[in-house]
């Protein structure tokens, strides 16, 4: 049994959810996101709560899917109201970036400007060395933030690179040179 499937997605106040065939769209304060709704999922939709169910129980993929669903339900339900945000460090000396209109422009080291765009949907705000990637789908800006560290990763010996906020980067020591024998 679904421990998360079976919780109930509570509807805030100015939220409103809609579900047509296979398709749940929740609107509310920030903007409209729409989930797809697995065939063997069952959506019920109430005044302020949203319920997931599935039809047998014992299959290991409905099971899988019932909680999933729900996730992805309350996801978006979050979105809508909150939104998310990712944190981004850029660690280096000469590692820097600027953000113009939609477009983010990196200095990493490499012999030429690194320049991404921004998707659709979301925003990036740059201040100091932390970009700041906001939007209302989840998927979407862990998607976008995961694209932008891989540009160039931490390193473990001096820690220089993109990196999440919270994440801590295991650091390494570097070579140990000894003395050669003699006077």
């Amino acid at each position: 049994m679904s421990r998360i499937g079976k919780k109930p997605v509570t509807i805030p106040n100015g939220v409103k959810a809609e579900l047509k065939d296979l398709a749940l769209k929740i609107t509310g304060p920030k903007g409209n996101l729409t989930v797809v709704i697995h065939p063997k999922v069952l959506v019920t939709v109430s005044e302020n709560e949203i319920l997931v169910d599935v039809a047998n129980k014992e299959n290991k993929l409905e099971r899988s899917l019932w909680g999933l669903t729900r996730s992805l339900i309350a996801n978006a339900v979050t979105g809508v109201v909150s939104g998310f945000e990712k944190k981004l460090e850029i660690n280096g000396v000469g590692y820097r970036g600027t953000i113009a209109g939609k477009t983010i422009t990196l200095a990493l080291g490499f012999s030429h400007p690194v320049i991404v765009e921004v998707p659709e949907g979301l925003t990036a705000v740059m201040e100091k060395n932390v970009i700041t990637i906001t939007g209302i789908d989840k998927q979407a800006v862990g998607e976008f933030a995961a694209k932008v560290r891989a540009l160039k990763k931490p390193e473990p010996y001096k820690g220089k690179g993109i990196k999440y906020s919270d994440e801590i980067v295991r650091r390494k020591a570097g070579k140990v040179v000894k003395a050669v024998g003699g006077k």
